[in-house]
């Protein structure tokens, strides 16, 4: 897939086919991340491949991601602040890990596998069942695996619930030129 049609086309997935994902695609994956930019180059993140079935579902937020469990694997994104930078009272272990993050998920469109960004999970509960160390923080979650939205009626409801009440600004409304508010 051309990168543009990557960018365009990938989206949240909340829901899964019931298969596994093959290694190769995991690893290229996460070799993509690997491969992001971060401050002073100091790679503070850490990716976790967690394909436990039990370990999964005690992830999923019973609210926010009852879906959770559908997918046959699961992508922890930890960081430790100490191997990235502060500036301004700005913490930027969190974009270097969002940075690698982003490349994971697009990574995963080109190869046809579904994500979605998880923000809201128990931290602590997370780093015991996945040993991850004190001085780390726990920056986000996705799913990967194969998209299948179309055999959920309670995911083609919450999508076109988030299609209508939040769709993409126009570029006008999110760029300017020079100064902001002003467009060419």
């Amino acid at each position: 897939m051309e990168f543009f049609d990557v960018i365009s086309t990938r989206r949240s997935v909340r829901g899964y086919k019931d298969a596994p994902v093959e290694e190769e695609k995991i690893v290229k994956c996460l070799e993509t991340a690997r491969l992001a930019p971060s401050w002073k180059n100091g790679q503070c993140w850490n990716l976790i491949v967690v394909r436990d079935k039990e370990k999964i579902k005690a992830m999923a937020h019973p609210i926010v991601n009852p879906w959770l469990p559908q997918a046959p694997c699961v992508i922890v994104a930890c960081a430790d602040p100490k191997k990235s930078g502060e500036r301004d009272g700005r913490q930027y272990y969190l974009v270097d890990t969002g940075i690698a993050m982003e490349h994971l998920v697009l990574a995963a469109a080109a190869q046809g596998l579904g994500t979605c960004w998880i923000g809201i999970y128990d931290e602590a509960k997370i780093k015991e069942m996945l040993q991850i160390p004190e001085e780390m923080r726990v920056v986000a979650l996705t799913p990967l695996g194969y998209p299948d939205e179309e055999n959920n009626l309670r995911v083609r409801i919450t999508k076109g619930l988030i299609e209508k009440f939040s769709p993409r600004r126009k570029l006008e409304e999110t760029a300017f030129f020079e100064k902001f508010g002003k467009t060419k």
